[in-house]
């Protein structure tokens, strides 16, 4: 049995933290971002075995994979069946694009479409694998519907939220420095608190006026305030203003941009790798039937 799925990529503005000890279903975050067409294709082979067994490959090298194996358990409960993941990642993991989210979601779409489960199970699977682990909060839940989302309330649906924010744009993306790895900010209390209070200043702001050039905004209110960035990431935002919007990849040492593309690629040149995207509408799905 074969399926293969896709998710995109997806960038947070800012965020504000929401755990929910007791409850995975309503923890994860408040905030707002884009989906992007960079992202994740997964194909999934399962067969028949007498004990379940995982075995994962990201861009063909085998690899522990520790969000997609946890989220691809859950899905599985006790089923001994023999797993065979093969993800193929568009952009890096750790520089705020939502890769290991959209990988974990992209491997349970397949495999839920391959033991024809709801898709809510392979979100809620990939939900809780992300969250338990602290590599994400709320990318789950905006690769899953795509667009350029308001995450209102956080968690899973009826709990979780999402608005969307309607426009189509060219995205200029620069990594600038070496990854971050994320679970190190997410159970960081000092961090955690000033990404909070901030996070939750800049919702506040972005319901009362819903426009991607208030997202932008807000995000570089986030990211000076919660001293997020270092040096080289806040200058390539100062080179970039003339020329458009640009903020950073929550959370990874990199940018993302909407305006003048060909004049923002020249500026953001000496920073780093560039890519050009634009917009993901569709969200997670599946791409090759089981």
């Amino acid at each position: 049995m074969k399926a293969k799925a896709y998710a995109p990529g997806h960038i947070s503005g800012f965020f504000e933290p929401v755990f929910q000890s007791q409850n995975i279903d309503k923890s994860g975050s408040r905030g707002s971002g884009i989906n992007i067409s960079f992202g994740v294709n997964t194909q999934i082979i399962a067969e028949s075995s007498k004990q379940q067994n995982i075995e994962i490959f990201i861009n063909n090298k085998k690899s522990n994979a520790p969000v997609t194996k946890l989220a691809i358990q859950y899905l599985l409960g006790n089923q001994p069946l023999k797993i065979k993941v093969n993800t193929f990642l568009d952009l890096p993991i750790g520089q705020g694009f939502g890769m290991s989210g959209a990988g974990a979601l992209s491997a349970t779409y397949a495999l839920a479409d391959i033991l024809e489960i709801p898709k809510e199970q392979a979100i809620k699977a990939s939900h809780y694998a992300e969250v338990q682990l602290r590599t994400g909060l709320g990318d789950v839940l905006a690769s899953s519907f795509g667009g350029i989302e308001i995450r209102r309330e956080a968690g899973l649906p009826p709990w979780g939220v999402i608005e969307h924010i309607p426009g189509n744009y060219e995205i200029v993306l620069c990594i600038i420095g070496k990854e971050l790895v994320t679970k190190d900010i997410l159970t960081n209390p000092s961090k955690i608190n000033s990404i909070t209070n901030y996070g939750r200043y800049c919702m506040k702001k972005l319901l009362e006026n819903p426009s991607v050039e208030n997202l932008f905004t807000l995000s570089q209110i986030f990211t000076k305030k919660t001293g997020l960035a270092d040096k080289q990431v806040l200058d390539a935002i100062e080179a970039s203003k003339n020329h458009g919007m640009a903020s950073m990849c929550m959370l990874g040492n990199s940018i993302f941009c909407i305006g003048e593309t060909e004049k923002l690629c020249k500026a953001l040149a000496p920073f780093g790798k560039i890519y050009i995207c634009s917009v993901d509408q569709r969200g997670a799905r599946i791409i090759e039937e089981g």
